[in-house]
Parts: structure tokens; sequence; C-alpha cells
């Protein structure tokens, strides 16, 4: 199945119809492995996970209101940052579940956990893959809302987050410069 179909599934009959998160809660959406989903090796591509993680965050934006807020705002998020580990292939046809939670702020961007989770067997639910996430808020009409804006606006002021240690630091040490900075790209 395309993404583009997987995506308007989930924001027009999913979400909806979900039930309503906090900003600490764990969002669960469930996915089956497509034959579209598979690279040469017979199980689901890597670069499909990031695209599953796009709609399970829209999932959990969507059910703890965070959505509403943006388009109200002329908001909008996007990656800045995201580092993966596989632990077990997906393979065709299995079912599994992305679960999304937002981890809290630094001084620049959300922090978001995401992992890919299966029950095999109908036992325990067990890690398959787990990723962490980086995201900025832009204004429609341009520029970065400032993440003091963001928790005001949202309401999470009132609610206690921890961000890693280890996860702060791979979000600091991976920054690149600002759009208003020099770039080049230059080996060294």
């Amino acid at each position: 199945m395309h993404m583009i179909f997987r995506t308007l599934w989930h924001m027009w009959f999913i979400g909806p119809r979900g039930r309503k998160r906090g900003f600490t809660d764990i969002s669960r959406s469930r996915f089956r492995v497509w034959p579209t989903d598979l690279d040469l090796l017979g199980h689901m591509n890597n670069g499909k996970y990031l695209s599953i993680m796009d709609v399970g965050r829209f999932d959990l934006i969507q059910r703890n209101g965070v959505m509403d807020l943006f388009r109200r705002e002329g908001w909008y998020p996007v990656v800045v940052g995201q580092t993966i580990s596989y632990r077990k292939s997906l393979n065709p046809w299995k079912r599994f579940w992305i679960e999304s939670r937002i981890l809290g702020f630094d001084e620049q961007a959300v922090y978001m956990e995401q992992r890919f989770v299966r029950r095999p067997d109908g036992r325990t639910p067990e890690i398959y893959a787990r990723a962490f996430v980086r995201a900025r808020i832009l204004r429609r009409s341009g520029g970065v809302v400032p993440i003091t804006e963001v928790i005001e606006k949202s309401g999470a002021a009132d609610t206690e987050f921890h961000v890693p240690e280890e996860v702060l630091a791979w979000g600091h040490a991976t920054r690149l410069p600002s759009t208003r900075d020099d770039a080049t790209s230059v080996w060294e």
C-alpha cells in the first residue's frame, strides 16, 4: 500500500476515532507489512520505517490535540534529525504497531521516541526497532516557533517530561548550522 493511502487512512479514519491522549501518553498505530514495503531481501525496507514513523507522529499529534493547535496557529512540524536502530526484521504480511511518545524539549526542538512493536504468538510486546526523532515547529508564514511558545500555547508547561541525557547529547551533536548560516560542503 502506498504511503499516501496509509497516511490518509490514519488521518481521516483511524486518528479521529482513536482515544484521546495526553502529552506524555503513548499513541499506538497498527500496521501490516505489505509487499510494497519490502526490499530485495524480502523484509521491510529501512526507508519504509521512516515513512511509517511519519504516520505514527501524525496519529500522536492528532490524538493529543496538538494538530488542532498547529492548524489554528499556522504551524507545522518538521523533522530535523532522527536515528533508528533495528533489532529484528519485519517480514511480509506481519502485523506490527508503531508506538509514539513525546519525550520533551530542549531550547530548540521537540524530542520523540518511536518503537516498532510486535506480539509474536500473542506474547508480551517485543521491540523490533526503536527511533529517536528531533523536530522543530515552523510557521507557515515563515520562521521558527520558539519552543517556549509551543509549550505555553499547547498547555505542555504543566506536564513533566524527561528526555534522556544521551538523547539530548545526540540532538546537540548532530545539529546542522542554521539556514541563515553558511553550510558549505567541504570534506576534511
